[in-house]
């Protein structure tokens, strides 16, 4: 049985909350930081994020704090998130919402809090 101690996924999440600097709203997920620029509905400077922690099942958290006040860019249908370090040109982390929303264009969004989670290894 593989194992990681939690100091090491820690670490990959300490790494994101370190450089976070935009979260986008997205109609697809992106499958790197260039495509992040075409499927953009809408983004948050500097998201908080708090952690890492225990995961819910197993491994390690870190938990994107909600947001009230993003600023839509575009008209569409938002499924997905994307964490990015824009200085550096990474796409961090991405994945579903939990639930789409349409947006429009001059709005702002919201999102409740979720989790960035790393499960131990098996």
């Amino acid at each position: 049985m593989s194992s990681l101690a939690d100091e090491v996924l820690d670490a990959a999440l300490q790494y994101i909350e370190d450089n976070v600097e935009n979260l986008y709203i997205c109609s697809s997920e992106p499958a790197n930081y260039a495509a992040v620029s075409g499927v953009t509905l809408g983004s948050k400077a500097s998201p908080g994020i708090t952690g890492p922690a225990n995961g819910d099942t197993s491994g390690r958290k870190t938990t994107v704090d909600a947001i009230t006040d993003g600023s839509v860019s575009a008209n569409g249908t938002a499924s997905h998130w994307a964490i990015t370090d824009n200085s550096a040109s990474i796409l961090l982390a991405s994945g579903a919402l939990d639930s789409s929303q349409s947006v429009t264009s001059g709005n702002t969004f919201t999102l409740e809090a979720f989790d960035i989670e790393i499960a131990d290894p098996s």
